[in-house]
């Protein structure tokens, strides 16, 4: 269990979460959503030191996370960032040996342990193919999967993915997400961040809702569903379909909430994402 209790928080020196507490039980898979700048990311980076906790506790399986060093931090979560701003110029299995870091004594000398470990990491996410390339040469799916490979070499009991479909195609996507039900079944605790509603609907065994700094629901899906809490916080309508392959999740924006251009000049209009939703609202 991962647990946050009373925890307030800044990043870069501005104050952005106060007083939260939430938890994350182990061995399931739990998301956490809202809209941009609810301080979602900024939660998540409580747990690497990115973000300074100012007070409160966040306990790791009954112990102190912040009295543990960044270092051995690092063996027992393992984190993917949501942005790169830098892609290494590294072949890909240089790059996932990067992931046994935090295990290495001062010499960086690697065990035959640690070789097996990052074999068995580049074999999960299906990356042994492009062990010699480089990583920037390759599409932002595989390289996405390359980064995975990487925090899964350091070998870690908890996993927190930021964002991790933001940039992939749907092909992309899905592979991407087969993976993450894969990580659960090997005993993986994963901590995700979404904006995809339908995903984080179908992927997770709970749900973190936030909102303007604040954790207004957290929960199962049904029960985030039947809450309504999604609809208000998102200013959108559900409508679930099923059929014999599962259900199907789809968000309809409130037509109060879209730009007013949107409305009064359909015809001229180039805001191709909320007019969509407009049509599909009543076409729905």
């Amino acid at each position: 269990m991962l647990e946050f209790s009373h925890v307030s928080a800044t990043c870069q020196h501005t104050k952005i979460l106060t007083d939260i507490s939430v938890s994350f039980p182990t061995g399931e898979i739990t998301t956490i959503v809202g809209p941009n700048g609810c301080g979602k990311t900024t939660l998540v980076q409580c747990l690497n030191g990115v973000s300074k906790v100012t007070s409160g506790q966040i306990f790791l399986e009954h112990e102190d996370l912040l009295n543990i060093p960044l270092r051995e931090r690092a063996k027992r979560i393992a984190f993917l960032p949501q942005v790169r701003t830098i892609i290494p110029t590294l072949p890909v299995r240089t790059l996932v040996e990067h992931g046994r870091f935090p295990h290495l004594g001062f010499s960086r000398r690697k065990t035959e342990k640690d070789r097996e470990i990052v074999t068995r990491a580049m074999e999960f996410t299906h990356v042994e193919s492009y062990a010699d390339q480089y990583v920037d040469t390759l599409s932002g799916g595989i390289r996405q999967r390359v980064f995975l490979a990487m925090i899964l070499a350091q070998d870690c009991d908890y996993i927190v993915l930021d964002e991790p479909t933001t940039y992939l195609d749907f092909i992309g996507q899905r592979d991407f997400l087969s993976l993450i039900r894969s990580l659960k079944e090997n005993g993986k605790t994963v901590i995700l961040i979404l904006h995809d509603l339908n995903q984080a609907l179908s992927l997770s065994d709970r749900l973190v809702v936030m909102q303007e700094q604040k954790i207004v629901a957290a929960g199962t899906p049904d029960t985030c569903i039947q809450s309504h809490i999604l609809e208000e916080v998102f200013h959108a309508s559900l409508k679930q379909f099923h059929d014999k392959d599962g259900t199907y999740y789809f968000f309809v924006l409130f037509i109060e909430k879209l730009q007013s251009r949107c409305l009064s000049d359909h015809d001229n209009c180039r805001c191709l994402y909320p007019c969509f939703f407009y049509f599909f609202g009543n076409i729905m």
